[in-house]
C-alpha cells in the first residue's frame, strides 16, 4: 500500500484519505498492509509476515498474529459459516471496530481529523506535537468505556506496540508517526527503513 499524499474531506468533517482513484477508508489502509497477495483477505500468516516486516520478533509476531485473527475474523464475515483459517475480510474491518478507542475512525472506518487533534490538546503535556509513555498510558485510560475489557487490552496492545517500535530517543511517539500508522502509511516506511538497514549490514 503506497502512503496517501493527498487527503479529501468530507463535510461532515470526515477524511477519507483518498489517492488516485482509492477509495478505500483509512482502516481499510491500515489494515491493508497486511493483505500481502491483495486479494482482499488477511489470514494469520500474512498478519505474522506484516509484523515482522516492521520489525517485531518472532514471539511478537506469533501472539499479535493469533490473536488479531482470532478476535477480528468472525466479526468481519456476517453471516458466514466460521473458517478454521481465521479470515480477516479488509472490506468488513469496520465491523471489528472496537470500544475503548481513540475514536479517531468512526463506525465506517473513516478517518476523524478533529479526534486526531483531540489526542495531543487533551493528552500531550510536555510536547504538543507528541506523546510521552505517561500521556499515553493517561489516554489509554482516559478514553476505557466502563468494564469493555476486550477494549481496553486491544487498545494496550495496540499503543504499547506502536510506542515500543516507534518512540525516539527521548522516548517520544510523535505526531506525525501516530498520523501516519492511521492510514498504514507507517507500515509502508517501517517495511522500507528495515529491509535498506539490513542491506546495508
Amino acid at each position: 500500500m503506497a502512503p496517501s499524499s493527498s487527503s479529501s474531506s468530507s463535510d461532515d468533517g470526515h477524511e477519507n484519505l483518498q489517492g488516485l482513484g482509492d477509495d478505500r477508508s483509512a482502516l481499510q489502509k491500515h489494515v491493508a498492509f497486511f493483505d500481502q497477495n491483495k486479494d482482499g483477505i488477511v489470514y494469520p500468516w500474512e498478519t505474522y509476515r506484516g509484523f515482522r516486516a516492521i520489525g517485531c520478533g518472532i514471539l511478537l509476531s506469533s501472539v499479535s498474529a493469533i490473536l488479531i485473527n482470532l478476535a477480528l475474523s468472525r466479526k468481519t464475515r456476517p453471516g458466514k459459516f466460521p473458517s478454521l483459517l481465521f479470515p480477516i475480510e479488509v472490506k468488513n474491518i469496520h465491523m471489528a471496530k472496537h470500544g475503548s478507542d481513540s475514536g479517531v475512525y468512526d463506525n465506517e472506518g473513516r478517518f476523524v481529523p478533529s479526534k486526531f487533534e483531540e489526542i495531543f490538546t487533551e493528552h500531550a503535556r510536555s510536547n504538543s506535537n507528541a506523546l510521552t509513555s505517561e500521556e499515553l498510558m493517561a489516554m489509554l485510560k482516559y478514553n476505557r468505556v466502563p468494564k469493555d475489557y476486550s477494549g481496553w487490552f486491544a487498545s494496550w496492545t495496540e499503543w504499547k506496540i506502536l510506542y515500543f517500535l516507534c518512540k525516539d530517543k527521548s522516548g517520544l511517539l510523535h505526531k506525525e508517526t501516530i498520523r501516519a500508522v492511521y492510514d498504514g502509511s507507517l507500515f509502508e516506511r517501517m517495511q522500507e527503513d528495515r529491509a535498506s538497514a539490513q542491506k546495508k549490514s
